[in-house]
């Protein structure tokens, strides 16, 4: 079907004013368009910005689409805001991949799993919006649980947390047990640990 240039005006500017990604079903709300026809606009504004000559990408997240800018230019948006842009520390990075691959994890078993306090590193992720409180875990003391944000999606450009490289824990088992002692002793420890949370 061929679009008439305002339904594809239409949806470019919703997808440019939007805080978050719109679904393709909200969008036909909006635009009074099936879902199938959404997804034929989405993909000539995907073919149009492909193009080397434009700084925008059309970026999906969790079945959701918003526009954005392309990776290759961030070093003009840099120069605009006078600020090179802040990578996350080793100790954000490593609270990071624990969130992101054992979600929803309290704070007292991300201790756990590092071995050190991990306080300031979470404190920055949730300030920079990648990591945010998902509700609280039942037992002692009801910890706050932690996962990832769309922003994190966005951030590391995946489209949903499928799309995380699978770990390769070979032996994990034997270098816990090593490293940590038996399930009993694990169990004792990862408790005094929520306890903390308290």
């Amino acid at each position: 079907m061929l679009f008439r240039e305002k339904e594809v005006a239409g949806l470019e500017a919703l997808l440019f004013v939007a805080d978050k990604p719109l679904s393709k079903e909200r969008l036909g709300e909006i635009l009074q368009l099936s879902e199938e026809d959404i997804s034929e606009i989405l993909q000539e504004l995907k073919a149009r910005y492909a193009a080397p000559n434009c700084g925008i990408a059309l970026i999906e997240v969790n079945e959701g689409y918003k526009l954005g800018t392309k990776p290759e230019m961030s070093a003009y948006i840099e120069a605009l805001y006078n600020q090179p842009a802040q990578g996350l520390s080793g100790a954000a990075l490593e609270v990071l991949a624990i969130i992101a691959y054992k979600q929803p994890v309290t704070r007292g078993e991300i201790d756990f799993i590092r071995g050190v306090q991990s306080d300031s590193a979470l404190a920055t992720l949730i300030e920079k919006g990648l990591v945010k409180d998902v509700g609280r875990k039942e037992g002692p003391g009801r910890p706050i649980l932690y996962g990832t944000t769309e922003q994190f999606l966005i951030h590391f450009g995946l489209k949903s947390l499928e799309e995380l490289p699978e770990l390769k824990l070979e032996n994990f088992e034997e270098v816990a047990v090593a490293n940590f002692g038996a399930d009993e002793e694990i169990e004792q420890e990862m408790e005094q640990e929520v306890e903390k949370d308290k």
